[in-house]
């Protein structure tokens, strides 16, 4: 049974780590270059319906579940059999959880304040309200898009070393 779940586990906690990274690669990427070339009213409108569009279960599943499903993986792989992959996971563990840290202390309260400034239609003054959020939303962001794939490749590297061990014969 566990010769089951230990592949399931590493597999799925891969792809929704993978599924985050890849979200913040295109924040990084693409959304905050596009939203970088337009007018302050356009973009605080913007990042303000992105930021309650994202509030969704199905981005809650992949970005709260992968720290529950790494997690599982190293539970599930401290059996001497597969102790072999355990610090990659442990590793994916820590670069995800300084991604969650990064979110939690600096994105989500940028996110905040920026919502807090209100309607951008009855802001007073929308460059000073952007310069507060964009340049420090934009540099965490790129922060939390190289842990984040830190931890996809940590995890990537496991499941090659979890199909070595198996075809030779272990976990």
């Amino acid at each position: 049974m566990l010769g089951f779940f230990r592949p399931v586990v590493l597999i799925a906690a891969t792809m929704t780590v993978g599924l985050v990274a890849g979200l913040f690669y295109a924040y990084s990427c693409s959304v905050m270059l596009g939203l970088g070339r337009a007018e302050d009213r356009t973009f605080v409108d913007a990042m303000q319906g992105i930021n309650t569009a994202i509030l969704n279960g199905w981005f809650f599943l992949c970005f709260i579940g992968s720290l529950v499903l790494i997690i599982l993986a190293a539970v599930l792989h401290l059996r001497e059999d597969g102790r072999s992959l355990l610090p990659w996971i442990v590793a994916a563990a820590v670069m995800y959880g300084a991604t969650l840290v990064i979110t939690a202390v600096v994105n989500v309260p940028l996110n905040n304040a920026l919502d807090a400034a209100g309607e951008p239609g009855r802001i007073a003054d929308l460059a000073a309200v952007r310069e507060r959020f964009e340049s420090t939303w934009v540099y965490w962001n790129v922060a939390r898009t190289v842990t984040s794939t830190a931890a996809f490749g940590c995890l990537t590297w496991a499941l090659v070393l979890y199909g070595r061990i198996t075809t030779s014969g272990g976990a």
